[in-house]
């Protein structure tokens, strides 16, 4: 399989222009239902309600894309089962995500379903040997990969509380992953996350604030395995390992860090970190006095510049490597200390 650079740009525009034509009727349909997101509670930033099946859109658009470009290659047999087993979780996580939007599910279901799929998904990868970098035990591989999958759909859920918040950040990380796979020639990956682009692309065009649409629990999770997979099957081809290993937080930085600042302040406050509040990345900046739009355009250049810093890593591993992971790694525990020290009341 050999894809030309008009190729990926066709699939790339193709997925900007449905994500942003199927928004629109989802978004009547989500109105038509009563799916909307209400500014009933204290941690809600929004004044007026906003439907939120928008990773219905997001989803449709990824999934339609891709296959109808596995359809027209050459290559079905080789690629429609890698596709697929990245493609099938991604919708099982997104149609539960869909579920939580309109009904509501308890944390632990959640969770336990999360880990399910992430199991499924690491027996494939595992058996086809399509993990980027692996460590010398398969047992902790697995291990690994399944703590790496569902963190990171809780991540992108946790995430997305900020209009155009959560599509800017997964742009930016998968046009990082895109860059690293076409320069190792991982055309699918590179295909899967351009595709992806395209997608957030288009569903910014109503997710930017004033936000007319959401993304809800079933783009979000959606998303979050599409990420996580990617960044797992990508194989920077650098060394050292733990080099390769690296990349991977650095390429999703931002969410990790909104995660990460979430739970421990939860727990360190004795409540559950499932417990919505206004506490994330977001709340704190705007506490500070940014607006909305300053606020997501601040944590997009957060994520580019970390990403930025992983590109560096990727291009000139045997120079500075080495150096620029330390101070990726300093400037994640800079961050994390400057948020901590923002209250989490107004």
């Amino acid at each position: 399989m050999s894809i030309a650079a008009s190729e990926y740009l066709i699939l790339g525009i193709a997925a900007i222009v449905l994500s942003g034509f199927l928004t629109w009727p989802i978004r009547k349909v989500a109105i038509w239902i009563g799916a909307m997101d209400r500014p009933n509670l204290d941690r809600k930033t929004q004044k007026e309600p906003v439907p939120y099946l928008g990773g219905v859109a997001i989803s449709l658009s990824i999934t339609i894309v891709t296959y109808a470009a596995i359809l027209y290659s050459d290559n079905t047999k080789i690629s429609f089962p890698l596709v697929t087993y990245l493609l099938l979780p991604a919708a099982l996580l997104s149609l539960m995500g869909l579920v939580d939007d309109l009904r509501g599910l308890q944390p632990l279901p959640r969770l336990l379903l999360q880990t399910l799929v992430a199991l499924a998904v690491v027996v494939y990868l595992i058996q086809t040997n399509t993990v980027g970098t692996q460590l010398s035990n398969s047992t902790l591989d697995e291990i690994l990969v399944v703590i790496w999958i569902v963190a990171i759909c809780n991540s992108i859920n946790f995430f997305d509380n900020l209009d155009g918040g959560a599509a800017g950040t997964v742009l930016i990380s998968c046009a990082g992953i895109a860059l690293i796979a076409l320069g190792e020639n991982q055309e699918l990956i590179a295909a899967l996350a351009i595709v992806t682009c395209g997608a957030m692309i288009g569903f910014l065009f109503w997710n930017k604030s004033p936000a007319k649409i959401y993304m809800g629990d079933a783009g979000a999770l959606f998303l979050g395995v599409i990420v996580s997979v990617l960044t797992i099957r990508l194989n920077p081809g650098i060394a050292p390992r733990w080099a390769s290993l690296a990349l991977l937080p650095m390429l999703l930085a931002i969410p990790i860090l909104d995660t990460s600042l979430v739970v421990f302040s939860r727990l360190r406050r004795g409540i559950s970190p499932f417990t919505g509040g206004k506490d994330h990345l977001s709340h704190r900046l705007m506490r500070k006095g940014l607006s909305k739009s300053a606020t997501a355009i601040c944590l997009w250049s957060m994520q580019a510049s970390f990403v930025a810093l992983a590109l560096i890593v990727y291009k000139w591993s045997p120079i500075l490597g080495t150096p620029v992971i330390a101070l990726a790694g300093a400037y994640w525990l800079v961050s994390f200390i400057w948020f901590w020290r923002i209250s989490t009341t107004d």
